[in-house]
């Protein structure tokens, strides 16, 4: 874990000590991992442009306490690898070296139980820290955001976001298009994606290709 990512862990737990309700205790107990730990950016790059945004950590990313490594995560790390060496990862070492050149964050750094989406309470309990991490700590502007709630936790942090972010996630072409917003002095540009998970049966065979037809319209990764 990178240094500035290092110095928030402290901030998590100090929210996470205020009582959150609905962590899965059950599976920290299992994995033996504390339950204070948050699962924040793990190998990740804070100086990268291009960062994902994700929803909150499973099961697997409590086993290698390393974000986005389950299934759906390996969907994206799949892809950047495929841009970098032609084709997916081979082993679980190449999917974290290949995590090391993007960042990586999520709206709440904690397992729910049952991994149902966290209450708008909990995210808003978090959401200082959160910001912090992708305004100040993070020093790109390019963010892939990963299903709706991942989306939608912008309207969260700027109310001015609001009804722009309603107005793009109604287009048709939302997983094609980008949405400049703002998060206090900085400027983010999204391109939001669908879920990567399993369930998702509308979108999760096609998040490769549109995964695929993001990281090229940015350039990844020969811009960074």
């Amino acid at each position: 874990m990178h240094a500035r990512v290092e110095a928030l862990v402290g901030r998590f737990q100090d929210v996470y000590d205020q009582g959150i309700v609905g962590i899965d205790h059950e599976v920290y107990a299992a994995v033996g991992l504390d339950p204070r730990t948050p699962v924040v950016s793990g190998s990740g790059d804070p100086d990268a442009r291009l960062a994902v945004f994700g929803r909150d950590p499973g099961r697997h990313e409590l086993v290698h306490r390393e974000p986005f490594i389950g299934k759906g995560g390996q969907l994206v790390r799949n892809g950047l690898h495929a841009r970098l060496h032609g084709g997916p990862c081979p082993d679980l070492d190449a999917s974290v070296a290949v995590g090391r050149r993007i960042f990586w964050a999520n709206t709440v750094p904690y397992k729910p139980k049952g991994n149902k989406a966290w209450s708008v309470g909990v995210k808003r309990a978090f959401l200082p820290v959160v910001r912090t991490l992708l305004e100040e700590v993070w020093q790109g502007d390019q963010l892939i955001t990963l299903g709706n709630v991942a989306f939608d936790w912008f309207r969260l942090a700027e109310p001015a976001n609001r009804d722009r972010l309603r107005d793009f996630w109604a287009r048709p072409d939302r997983y094609e298009a980008t949405l400049k917003v703002q998060l206090g002095h900085k400027d983010i540009t999204l391109h939001p994606l669908p879920h990567p998970s399993p369930l998702n049966a509308t979108w999760y065979k096609r998040f490769p290709s549109l995964l695929d037809r993001r990281l090229a319209a940015l350039d990844w990764p020969a811009a960074g």
